[in-house]
């Protein structure tokens, strides 16, 4: 499964982690991925084409401008993504994430991702920075309404808020919005605690508030990892670079410090 280098690195990193008491994780939507998660675009993607349908990308839909002013073309797509995306869980990734918090004193996750899988799997210190999309909230700024929901079968087209009559939206960062502002505080403050390792896990890093953890980590001389099959905005800088897909080293990542150091893992 694995090349002798990345074999050799993730033994390197479990060495690495039998010193550490924190972490501080960063994913992307290459750990979903791994659980069948379609992304927008790309190999398996929702939107392969430039355009949709109506002549717009994908962007311009499902974006804050055309939820305001065309709410039902907006829910269309949105609609789709769910449904596609609605068998899908978490994967062994997400769960050896969870058994760590469990493991080590402080685990901070700082996910892309709106699917709600970390939570799911188990863990709890988690800044879903883009929100998630099974938390609804009422359009109207004067309105507080507010659910979750498992999925959105039930729900009509655009769906209108039961107290005020205006559209619901999904509580998420849409195309153009800024980002969420409690989740940014929750960043701010945990970038300001020590960690002993970061990890970035599935993510391309473009935005800078993604790959600033990293960056600030290697200032410091904090140890960083990167698990990614491809080159990123931070390959270059990471102490461990693993090619290899999430969830596959994450669970050999956490069997091999679960062994004994530097004896073979057992089959």
């Amino acid at each position: 499964m694995f090349n002798k280098r990345d074999q050799e690195l993730i033994e390197q990193v479990a060495d690495r982690l039998r010193q550490c008491q924190s972490i501080f994780f960063i994913t992307g939507a290459g750990l979903s991925a791994d659980s069948g998660l379609p992304t927008y675009r790309g190999i398996g993607g929702l939107y392969n084409q430039d355009t949709t349908e109506e002549g717009l990308t994908i962007e311009q839909i499902i974006s804050g401008q055309t939820m305001a002013e065309n709410p039902k073309l907006a829910w269309k797509y949105i609609s789709r993504i769910e449904q596609t995306c609605r068998a899908a869980s978490f994967n062994r990734g997400h769960e050896v994430i969870a058994e760590m918090e469990k493991h080590f004193e402080r685990v901070c996750v700082l996910t892309q991702n709106i699917d709600g899988f970390h939570q799911a799997a188990g863990s709890r210190n988690v800044i879903d920075i883009h929100g998630d999309y099974h938390d609804l909230i009422c359009s109207s700024p004067h309105c507080w309404y507010r659910t979750r929901v498992t999925d959105y079968s039930h729900l009509d087209i655009p769906p209108y808020c039961p107290r005020c009559h205006d559209i619901i939206r999904p509580a998420v960062v849409l195309f153009g919005e800024v980002l969420l502002k409690d989740r940014m505080e929750k960043l701010m403050q945990e970038l300001h605690r020590d960690y002993d390792i970061v990890f970035s896990i599935g993510t391309t890093s473009l935005f800078p508030y993604i790959s600033e953890p990293v960056r600030q980590a290697h200032k410091r001389q904090i140890p960083t990892v990167e698990i990614n099959p491809d080159i990123t905005e931070i390959s270059a800088i990471v102490d461990y670079k693993i090619e290899a897909s999430s969830a596959a080293a994450l669970d050999a990542l956490w069997k091999r410090f679960q062994a004994e150091p530097n004896t073979p893992e057992s089959n």
